[in-house]
C-alpha cells in the first residue's frame, strides 16, 4: 500500500466507497472478533520528562508540577481501577529514565500484579535487556508510537533528550519481542506529520515485524493530536471522516490485527467505530499522574480526554448494544 494509493483513498469523496470500505471492515471485524470489545485502563506513574517534544503536555520546558506515584499511591490508584473490573492496565510514564529507572518500573509492575491479569507498559524505549527484565517481573505488552516515520518531521518536533534518537525508537519494537513479550501495540501520532506517509510506514513496520517475531500478537493505535491548554500542534488535521477511513482502510489491510481506540476521541465517534472495526478501548481514563485518588487535585494532563464516560457507564453502553466486554482474555502464569 503506497503513500499515493492511501491519499486517494483518504481523498476520496465519493460517499458509496466510503460506504463500501466500512461495510468491508465491519464485516472482517465481525469475522474474526465477533463482538469482543477488550477493555484496559491507563494509569500514568509519572510525568517527569527529560526530552522536549513540542505536542506534549508533559515536555520538559512545560512549566508544570512534576510528581511520582510512591508505591503507596501506586496501590491505591490501581485499587480503585481495578473495582471497575478492568483486568487490564497500561501503566504510563514520560521519557525521563532518570527519574522513573528500571527499578521504579519493576516495582511498579509488581504492584500491578497484585490487581490485574494484564499488563501493559508504554514508556520510554530501553534495551532488550531491560525490557527483559520487565517480562520476568510480570509485564505482558509494551505499546510505542513512533510518533512520525518521517524522519525530517521528526526531528523538527523532538527538540531535545533521548527521544531525538530516531532509530532507537523505530528498533524498539524488534528488542521488545526479543526480550519475549506476547503483545505489541504500535502507532502514529495522526497530524504530527504527513498522514498518507507515515500510514504507509507504519504498515511496512508491522509487515516486517509479523515476518520477523509471526508468533506475537499485534495492535496498532491511531491517536489524533489533541489540544494541550488549547495549544495546536498540528501539522495536518485529520477530520472524522477522514480517520474513520484510516481505522476502516487499516481493518481491511490487517483483518487479524486489533485496533485500539483512546479516550482522546469523543463517546459518539467511539460508539460509531467500535460497530465498524475497533477492537480494544480505554475506559474510565485520567491522563494526568494521580487522577484516580478519591482527593486528587486538578494536575496537568498529558492530554485533553473528548470521552468522559467513567468505566461502568461504558461497559453499561456495551452490553446494552449486544456488545461483550472483555475484562481479560487470558489466565495470568509467571513469565520466564
Amino acid at each position: 500500500m503506497t503513500p499515493e494509493k492511501i491519499r486517494a483513498i483518504l481523498n476520496d469523496n465519493d460517499r458509496g466507497h466510503l460506504e463500501t470500505l466500512a461495510q468491508n471492515a465491519q464485516h472482517l471485524t465481525r469475522q474474526y472478533f465477533g463482538r469482543a470489545i477488550g477493555l484496559y485502563t491507563p494509569l500514568y506513574l509519572s510525568n517527569y520528562c527529560s526530552s522536549h517534544c513540542v505536542y506534549c503536555g508533559f515536555h520538559s520546558h512545560h512549566k508544570i508540577t512534576r510528581i511520582k506515584l510512591s508505591p503507596a499511591d501506586m496501590n491505591i490508584e490501581m485499587q480503585a481501577i481495578a473495582r471497575t473490573g478492568v483486568q487490564n492496565i497500561l501503566l504510563l510514564t514520560g521519557e525521563s529514565p532518570q527519574a522513573t529507572p528500571l527499578a521504579y518500573l519493576v516495582d511498579a509492575v509488581l504492584c500491578a500484579k497484585k490487581y490485574f491479569q494484564g499488563i501493559s507498559l508504554e514508556i520510554y524505549p530501553m534495551t532488550q535487556v531491560d525490557y527483559r527484565a520487565l517480562y520476568e517481573a510480570g509485564a505482558d505488552a509494551v505499546t510505542i508510537y513512533q510518533e512520525t516515520y518521517d524522519r525530517q518531521r521528526y526531528s523538527e518536533v523532538h527538540l531535545a533528550g533521548e527521544k531525538r534518537n530516531y532509530d532507537f525508537r523505530r528498533g524498539a519494537p524488534q528488542r521488545i519481542a526479543l526480550a519475549g513479550m506476547r503483545q505489541i501495540s504500535l502507532g502514529a501520532l495522526l497530524g504530527l506529520g504527513p498522514v498518507a506517509e507515515d500510514l504507509a510506514s507504519l504498515y511496512q513496520h508491522l509487515r516486517e515485524l509479523e515476518k520477523e517475531f509471526p508468533g506475537i500478537e499485534y495492535s496498532l493505535s491511531f491517536p489524533r493530536l489533541r489540544t494541550i491548554k488549547a495549544q495546536e500542534f498540528a501539522a495536518a488535521h485529520i477530520n472524522d471522516t477522514t480517520f474513520v477511513k484510516i481505522l476502516c482502510l487499516t481493518r481491511v489491510l490487517f483483518p487479524r490485527v486489533g485496533i485500539n481506540l483512546s479516550t482522546r476521541e469523543t463517546a459518539s465517534l467511539r460508539n460509531q467505530l467500535i460497530e465498524l472495526c475497533v477492537t480494544r478501548i480505554s475506559i474510565g481514563s485520567k491522563t494526568s499522574v494521580g487522577g484516580y485518588l478519591e482527593d486528587a487535585t486538578p494536575r496537568d494532563p498529558q492530554f485533553d480526554i473528548a470521552d468522559e464516560r467513567s468505566a461502568a457507564d461504558m461497559i453499561k453502553y456495551l452490553k446494552e448494544h449486544s456488545f461483550d466486554p472483555v475484562f481479560t482474555d487470558w489466565r495470568r502464569i509467571e513469565n520466564s
